[in-house]
């Protein structure tokens, strides 16, 4: 399935390798330049989405400036997943659970169900999301918040037409976020000495935290969006991998950036005296700390962003965890992927609606379990690196990534054992 684009069609057809750089022509640079871009935001928007925002906000509540160590860590832990799969899936031609499943028969079948899985339970998040933004903006309650924003969702992605307008929505909002919580970090006035050495000298370590924040940013769904869709868009195969590689460091410093500048502006907030309210039960602790920073205007544009962010986020949702379908019925139609995406939002409406759980008690357990499906996913990649370069295109894949990788792939096992039972407390508690 394919993200609905105007010019779809166009770029799966101008990727075409040329003689040399210079003679390129024109449409082609535009369309490369067209997927990158599109596959940078997809991930970007997908990992700056309402979790992302809640989970900041309720861990720098509770560990102040040591929580600069877990945003390093998960920049760190992004660049090396990302750098991995993006690569990876491009020299190999073929979506994740293929990959998996040509090198380990029924891997990419396992693969495939746990990011589904955990891409609605994500989605769950986002509708929860959507139900806090409109809540902060116009005060309507979550419930209905988020079954007014799956009914938009839907519409829009059910119309061929608006991909352009979605694609130029997510790249409009990921700026305004940015500028929006620059605003705030200005106005917060945060320690800024004390979180830089806390960054790398912090007084407390929490690996739930860290999990769930990961999981959050590049787990679940998440880890696969941006490569799918430059994927669908054919920059795929060597000749692409320089710009491939460049479209995931482009991708990784945006959500980078607006990670370490929200945790800034929350962290001002929490540093002057404010009590920000992250019991779970109907609390909205980005919220708060947005309205105590820059008073009734910036809540009311918080809600905005954060509503439309989780829009955005349900798109990308849907669209990557229902391009793993492929897994079980190989050549599915266009039409059949887009009936199976209208029922995966709609399933997620039901599952957010039915638990009836705090918004933000959601968002932050969303992102630890698909913090705890990483690991898998690496170890099977992993797996292909080092014994089966074969299907990367038949060279050997660089040593110093797959080192890299090996150790991230290791360490968010041992991040997973930490804190399983942790994660799961989120939910339950």
């Amino acid at each position: 399935m394919s993200l609905p684009s105007a010019d779809s069609n166009a770029c799966a057809a101008s990727v075409q390798p040329s003689a040399s750089a210079s003679s390129e022509p024109t449409e082609f640079i535009r369309s490369r330049r067209s997927s990158i871009i599109a596959a940078i935001f997809l991930m970007a928007t997908s990992a700056i989405g309402p979790g992302f925002i809640t989970q900041t906000a309720t861990f720098t509540t509770k560990l102040g400036a040591a929580f600069a160590f877990g945003i390093l860590a998960s920049v760190l832990i992004d660049f090396v997943v990302q750098i991995n799969i993006w690569r990876m899936v491009a020299l190999a031609r073929r979506d994740a659970s293929s990959l998996a499943n040509a090198a380990l028969p029924g891997s990419g079948h396992v693969l495939a169900l746990l990011v589904m899985f955990g891409g609605l339970v994500f989605n769950v998040g986002n509708i929860a999301g959507a139900g806090l933004g409109l809540d902060a903006l116009m005060g309507l309650p979550p419930a209905w918040g988020g079954a007014l924003s799956a009914a938009i969702a839907l519409g829009i992605f059910a119309s061929r037409r608006a991909g352009m307008a979605v694609d130029k929505l997510i790249i409009f909002l990921g700026i305004l976020m940015i500028a929006l919580t620059v605003y705030v970090a200005i106005v917060s006035g945060p320690p800024v000495g004390e979180a830089l050495r806390q960054t790398v000298m912090p007084e407390v370590v929490d690996w739930v935290m860290i999990t769930t924040i990961v999981g959050g940013t590049v787990g679940g769904y998440i880890t696969y969006a941006g490569a799918h869709r430059l994927l669908d868009r054919g920059m795929t195969g060597e000749e692409n991998l320089k710009a491939v590689t460049s479209g995931a460091l482009n991708g990784i410093a945006v959500t980078g950036v607006m990670r370490y500048v929200l945790f800034l502006a929350i962290l001002g907030v929490v540093s002057g005296g404010v009590v920000i309210d992250i019991s779970g039960k109907g609390a909205n602790p980005a919220a708060q700390a947005f309205q105590a920073a820059a008073g009734n205007l910036g809540l009311r544009f918080f809600g905005l962003v954060l509503w439309a962010a989780a829009i955005t986020s349900v798109i990308g949702a849907a669209y990557t965890s229902m391009s793993f379908l492929s897994a079980f019925r190989p050549g599915i139609s266009e039409s059949a992927r887009n009936k199976a995406t209208v029922v995966f939002i709609l399933v997620s409406l039901a599952v957010f609606l039915g638990l009836g759980k705090a918004p933000s008690a959601l968002l932050v357990f969303a992102g630890g379990f698909n913090g705890l499906i990483l690991p898998l996913g690496m170890t099977l990649f992993m797996y292909v690196g080092w014994a089966r370069p074969d299907l990367l295109g038949g060279k050997p894949y660089s040593r110093p990534l797959l080192m890299l990788g090996s150790a991230v792939c290791l360490l968010t096992w041992y991040m997973g054992y930490k804190s399983f039972g942790g994660v799961f407390k989120f939910i339950m508690g």
